[in-house]
């Protein structure tokens, strides 16, 4: 199994996740977002998104990170990353896919460079407009998360919905988002932070990161 994918990606991130959550080996294939390597021809052959995470599996190139999720619980059944039952595979899937969404197409690298490069817009600006939208969603979240008395983690153990907001609360942090009036998200964070699983996922720790 081999993962092609950038160090602080958030969808390569939250696929790393995953993939340590259930215990699979891979091979990490490094692509350079900020060098243009996605559009590379050989990696828009590979995976003709031009976008990372692409997972390589038996002759098989499997591309956008939420469909890579889902199919990783049907092809791989131990440990599971949704619940048992209906209703919380529901919530789990709501709270999950509204920060996939309503929070990747909007502050993904390529919109964040259009919005310098080609209209003008400063850093500052760049910044109140990464925080709007994340405002717009994570609020949501944590009152979902408080009406629900969550614990360390949504439903007992980590799964779809913790891959997920792990790598955007990294994010957040990255542009000084101020997380203080969601405790149920931290706290959540927190717990996570403490498992191996997501310790070796975590940006710092990839072969591409320059804090390697």
């Amino acid at each position: 199994m081999k993962l092609h994918g950038y160090y602080r990606s958030s969808t390569s991130y939250r696929l790393r996740i995953a993939l340590n959550l259930k215990g699979l080996e891979y091979e990490t294939a490094p692509v350079d977002l900020l060098a243009g390597a996605q559009k590379d021809q050989d990696f828009r052959a590979l995976n003709p998104f031009a976008g990372v995470p692409a997972l390589e599996l038996d002759g098989k190139v499997y591309a956008q990170s939420m469909a890579i999720l889902e199919w990783l619980d049907e092809r791989f059944s131990n440990r599971p990353l949704l619940p048992a039952s209906t209703e919380d595979r529901f919530v789990a899937r709501e709270l999950a896919y509204a920060i996939a969404t309503e929070l990747h197409a909007p502050l993904n690298l390529p919109v964040l460079k259009y919005l310098k490069r080609d209209l003008g817009h400063s850093q500052g600006e760049i910044d109140t407009w990464y925080h709007t939208w994340l405002g717009k969603t994570l609020r949501p979240i944590e009152a979902k998360l408080a009406a629900r008395e969550t614990g360390d983690f949504l439903f007992g153990a980590p799964g779809l919905f913790e891959a997920v907001l792990i790598p955007q609360l990294y994010n957040a942090r990255r542009f000084d988002f101020d997380l203080s009036a969601m405790p149920h998200m931290v706290r959540i964070e927190g717990a996570c932070s403490e498992l191996p699983a997501f310790q070796a996922a975590h940006p710092d720790n990839q072969p591409d990161s320059p804090a390697d």
